[in-house]
């Protein structure tokens, strides 16, 4: 018996080796899967060696309207070619370019999953361009995914989506966590804290993501200004790319001392070792689709402080997982911060008790088989 066609579509490869390769595992195995993307010459093979077609395509994250549009037949082309049963979309670039093609190339199952929006901090006629692109990817699909509740409801709001047309697959998160990289070890966290320098009785806040504005990465700087007078033991490490240069911000904290309270040490590639370092995790964030993060902090029992945004909400459970703060609010930041500094016993109890919500909800293989239910009620 022939396989259905499923066509997954990015802009860049590197987000499906990060959010889809696990559920394609799942999926190569009842349908024939695809993948279409913007590749670089070395990232084909390991798509291919699990069984996956691999497609190129000219997408580009920025808006270009000529490569654009050389993209969007570029697409048309490979789907009326292939005859896919179904294209699947993941970020917003990628997925207008697919919603169009796929409804142009009559692709009967048009997907896409909404996980962040880039217009929900902006303002003026940017905004209404970037909502507009979303609203399009709305009309043009006719299953819409979204990967948390607080995310899918202000989408309703925004009159982006509506309560109809869209669904969370499990309990949200694209991906999941997976648990057995993400292993609470003492001796990795003495490794990891050996690194930086610190003592046994330091507090570690650790934030990972970007270092941007819309990750709440000033309020950060300076709530920890503030908090260091009164908690002199406690220490910041920030992983991950400097997008907007604020690593140099923060030697214009008086009481922020790099290498001595502040550490920056760029991007790691092993999250899993990296966050064990910590004693607190923190997401100040202004904007967040679902807060991936949070969830494999908590995976490794850290406690979590996060913003009220919209998206992150759905990442922790406050007051027994969590501490969380109003958007913008570096005073409340700071208040959050010292209260986890004076109480280690709530940090261990909160932190197991995300440990716990991760394995009973957010385990990346419930994800995935969410993902293959998904699908076996769409191309039945």
């Amino acid at each position: 018996m022939t396989k259905k066609k499923i066509a997954f579509v990015v802009a860049i490869a590197g987000t499906a080796q990060a959010f889809l390769k696990d559920h394609m595992t799942y999926l190569v195995k009842e349908y024939d899967v695809h993948l279409v993307a913007n590749f670089k010459p070395e990232e084909k093979g390991e798509f291919e060696q699990m069984g996956v077609t691999c497609h190129d395509a000219p997408i580009r994250r920025s808006i270009k309207l000529g490569a654009d549009l050389k993209a969007l037949f570029a697409l048309r082309k490979i789907f009326k070619k292939e005859k896919f049963e179904c294209v699947h979309s993941v970020t917003p670039k990628a997925g207008l370019l697919t919603s169009v093609a796929g409804w142009m190339a009559g692709v009967p199952n048009r997907v896409h999953i909404f996980t962040g929006q880039v217009w929900a901090t902006r303002k003026g006629v940017m905004r209404s361009i970037l909502k507009g692109m979303d609203k399009m990817i709305a009309k043009f699909d006719n299953e819409i995914l979204v990967d948390g509740q607080g995310q899918r409801l202000f989408l309703i709001n925004e009159g982006v989506l509506k309560e109809s047309n869209s669904t969370v697959l499990a309990n949200g998160s694209i991906a999941g966590v997976k648990l057995e990289r993400f292993v609470i070890s003492e001796e990795t966290r003495k490794v990891e804290r050996e690194k930086l320098g610190f003592k046994e009785d330091d507090v570690c806040f650790i934030f990972m993501g970007r270092l941007n504005h819309d990750k709440g990465i000033g309020e950060l700087y300076e709530a920890f200004d503030k908090l260091i007078p009164e908690c002199p033991k406690a220490k910041l490490v920030l992983y991950g790319h400097d997008e907007e240069g604020y690593d140099p911000k923060a030697e214009t904290f008086i009481n922020i001392k790099r290498d001595v309270n502040y550490f920056y040490p760029g991007h790691t590639s092993v999250p899993f070792a990296s966050l064990q370092a910590g004693d607190v995790f923190v997401l100040p964030t202004w904007r967040e689709g679902f807060g991936m993060s949070v969830l494999e902090a908590q995976g490794l029992a850290l406690p979590a402080i996060t913003s009220d945004a919209y998206g992150v909400v759905d990442a922790t459970a406050e007051g027994t997982t969590a501490l969380r703060f109003h958007v913008g609010d570096a005073e409340g930041l700071g208040q959050c911060m010292k209260k986890y500094y004076n109480d280690p016993e709530l940090r261990k109890e909160h932190g197991l008790a995300g440990r716990k919500r991760v394995e009973e909800s957010f385990v990346g293989s419930k994800v995935s088989e969410a993902w293959v239910d998904f699908y076996h009620k769409l191309l039945k």
